[in-house]
């Protein structure tokens, strides 16, 4: 659904509002209940295919060599580039940790056995 902006004629204030065809009545002011809302050009996202981003990443000489070498700046890179939006907190630490140079795989690894194994004690072998 289209998100169509207006300026308030009277309080000013510059409105969103979600509206499934340009040509439904304009929405009262959701601030001050006015209905001088008159309709104003905003600004748009263009989303980059799979294959845009892929071609982006692999033009980066630098990132391509880095990712070759097994540098977590590169590695750090490469997902910000493929995400493309806000991660999971534990994702975000774990790549700011990436981009310093670090690799994290202890972290990894008890992330990867809490998600396995949540709350399960392991039976005596032995």
């Amino acid at each position: 659904m289209p998100v169509y902006e207006y300026l308030c004629g009277s309080c000013q204030r510059v409105v969103s509002s979600y509206q499934q065809r340009p040509v439904a009545p304009t929405p009262p002011c959701p601030c001050c209940g006015s209905s001088a809302l008159k309709r104003i050009f905003s600004t748009f996202a263009v989303q980059k295919t799979h294959r845009d981003i892929y071609e982006d990443i692999l033009s980066d000489r630098e990132l391509t060599q880095g990712m070759m070498r097994d540098d977590p700046r590169a590695l750090a890179e490469w997902s910000r580039r493929m995400s493309g939006e806000k991660s999971a907190p534990e994702y975000e630490e774990l790549t700011e940790r990436m981009q310093r140079g670090e690799w994290p795989a202890a972290q990894i690894d008890e992330s990867r056995k809490a998600v396995a194994d949540p709350g399960e004690e392991k039976p005596d072998v032995g």
